[in-house]
């Protein structure tokens, strides 16, 4: 329930608290003065659109807050995961880590002059979207622009739904259908792909087949050009090799490298043993003497194993030929990484082996879709059953209602028939396998004809009270019902009798629940429990809105004024008295 809503700097009201009680709440005020405001401030509060349009002239931002009573606290508050949906406000709090206090929890919205805009529940910032899911279970609001749903068929079958208790089976069925749709279409490419893949298959076991056959080892382009670099340059090695040879430990004995060294190593220990302080650098030159010799005895070797092989040398370059060809067909370049090749080589029989098990992918895909598409068609007729079966006494439910909103003899029904089609997927569409649409009878001796084509305004205002009405009856659980309903132009096209069986039905409506109505009838405004006035005033040239609850003569005048226009004739006051003596008890 709705306690108390606080306005600051909304459109044109600058600010306002407006404190709301129990029952049926009526709210008034003469034409323009500003009665959608309010609604439009607690739209805008409950998750609505939000814009700088908002904010009143001259203010930087425009805040709304308001605290809502939840009610008492069920039993049980499941521990929901992500996946789950919250039944009632307090599973939806208890998902997002969010307390109430008192089983009370107020709302906050402020939308500032640079667009920005943010959002509370309680202490805790949440997204427009968060919001608008949770006051979902708070306030239903029924507008003009709802009544004017009733126009769209499609629209139809979501009120048959939900007096039924299908909506979440149909949602489960949607996501069902969905999966045989996806699956088909599946099915279809790779039936479409039939000659592409017999195609890409024997390009993959070619490259298979010449990647395969080549047999590389790891780095073995890399070793290859190194060997190719000595063997094409064995000519000039074999010089550098032996001038090497020659200057460490050629032939000539006072030249050499090691003969020089070993010379200098018998003058270097006679100095030492004449100053001690030599020995260090003694016995680094006898260090030196050993290491160049052990350097001028491997090139010794190395030269002895020199070989010039030009058999060996065409075959690298034969081999090189070969990698540079598979590098320029499945790598991304001649001078990639060998890896390169081999990475294709197993992504490719990967590949095949999907290819090649593809025929029986297709086999257990069609018994897939045969037995999704028996499950779906049986759900489909189920839920089709359990429609039927709904839109008869849904339809008696109307009428009743209807009835005592002055349409006696009104006839309604719920048509179900079945889509037109062969298959499954022709024959079921996302919501099963029905077209529903409202039909009406509005006077006696006339057929059933679409309600959208034929109502008026003030007749489709009341079949949605009628729908609304029956919907609340229908939850016997409680879980979902709401706690406050808004009618906003309710009474829109009609008057006199009609207008007081309104007012009367919306007075039982209130007994479960708290109702708020916008109205210009006095008619309806007498059966209020509360009720409160909007007017504008204009002070220093600003125009502006003022809310406040009216009671006893303020009332009284304020229903003069609905019902004759003028709120201080004697006349229309002692009228205005008689009402709500008679209707306000």
């Amino acid at each position: 329930m709705l306690e108390d809503l606080t306005i600051k700097d909304f459109a044109l009201i600058d600010s306002a608290n407006v404190e709301f009680g129990s029952g049926f709440t009526v709210l008034s005020g003469e034409t323009g003065a500003g009665k959608s405001l309010l609604i439009g401030a607690l739209t805008f509060l409950l998750g609505g659109k939000a814009g700088v349009e908002q904010i009143r002239q001259g203010a930087h931002e425009s805040v709304v807050s308001g605290t809502f009573y939840l009610g008492q606290s069920p039993s049980t508050i499941r521990d929901l995961g992500e996946d789950d949906e919250p039944l009632n406000a307090f599973e939806w709090l208890n998902l997002h880590g969010i307390e109430s206090e008192d089983n009370r929890v107020l709302l906050r919205r402020v939308i500032r002059e640079n667009g920005k805009s943010g959002a509370w529940i309680g202490s805790t910032p949440v997204t427009r979207a968060d919001l608008a899911e949770f006051s979902s279970f708070l306030i239903d609001i029924h507008g003009q622009h709802e009544h004017q749903s009733l126009m769209k068929v499609t629209e139809h079958r979501k009120f048959l739904d939900s007096y039924a208790g299908l909506t979440e089976r149909v949602s489960d069925f949607t996501s069902l259908y969905s999966e045989l749709v996806s699956k088909r279409k599946i099915l279809d490419a790779l039936n479409t792909d039939d000659r592409d893949r017999t195609q890409r298959i024997d390009l993959l076991n070619f490259a298979v087949k010449e990647i395969t056959e080549a047999k590389l080892k790891p780095n073995e382009d890399v070793e290859l050009d190194d060997e190719e670099t000595k063997l094409s340059s064995f000519e000039k090695l074999y010089s550098d090799v032996e001038q090497l040879n020659e200057g460490l430990s050629g032939s000539g004995e006072t030249s050499s490298v090691v003969s020089i060294l070993k010379k200098l190593r018998s003058v270097a220990d006679s100095a030492a043993s004449s100053d001690k302080s030599l020995q260090k650098l003694s016995e680094r030159l006898d260090s030196a003497f050993y290491e160049i010799s052990d350097i001028a005895d491997e090139y010794k070797s190395y030269a002895g194993s020199l070989v010039f092989d030009p058999q060996r040398l065409a075959d690298v370059q034969e081999r090189q030929t070969l990698i540079y060809n598979l590098k320029k067909k499945y790598a991304s370049s001649v001078s990639a990484p060998l890896s390169e090749v081999t990475a294709y080589l197993e992504n490719a029989q990967k590949t095949l082996d999907e290819l090649d098990n593809s025929s029986d992918k297709k086999e257990k895909l069609e018994k897939e879709i045969n037995e999704l598409g028996k499950k779906v068609y049986l759900e489909a007729k189920a839920i089709s059953s359990a429609r039927k079966e709904a839109a008869a006494k849904m339809a008696s439910g109307v009428v009743k209602v209807l009835s005592a909103l002055g349409m006696n003899g009104t006839r309604f029904s719920v048509n179900v028939a079945e889509k037109q089609g062969n298959e499954i997927t022709q024959k079921c569409g996302p919501y099963g396998i029905d077209d529903i649409e409202f039909l009406i009878s509005a006077n006696p001796g006339q057929p059933l004809a679409p309600l959208a084509k034929i109502a008026s305004g003030g007749e489709l205002s009341r079949v949605m009270l009628s729908l609304k009405t029956i919907l609340c009856e229908s939850d016997t659980t409680g879980e979902s019902t709401v706690g406050t309903m808004i009618f906003d132009e309710i009474d829109t096209g009609i008057g006199g009798e009609v207008a007081v069986s309104i007012g009367s039905h919306l007075k039982g409506l209130a007994k479960n629940r708290q109702v708020l109505c916008i109205t210009h009838l006095a008619s309806i405004a007498v059966y209020a429990d509360n009720q409160i006035k909007i007017e504008k005033a204009v002070s220093d040239g600003k125009t502006s809105t003022h809310v406040h609850e009216i009671l006893g003569e303020e009332r009284v005048s304020e229903i003069a004024r609905m019902l004759s226009g003028d709120a201080d004739s004697s006349q229309s006051l002692d009228h205005a008295r008689m009402m709500l003596s008679k209707f306000g008890g």
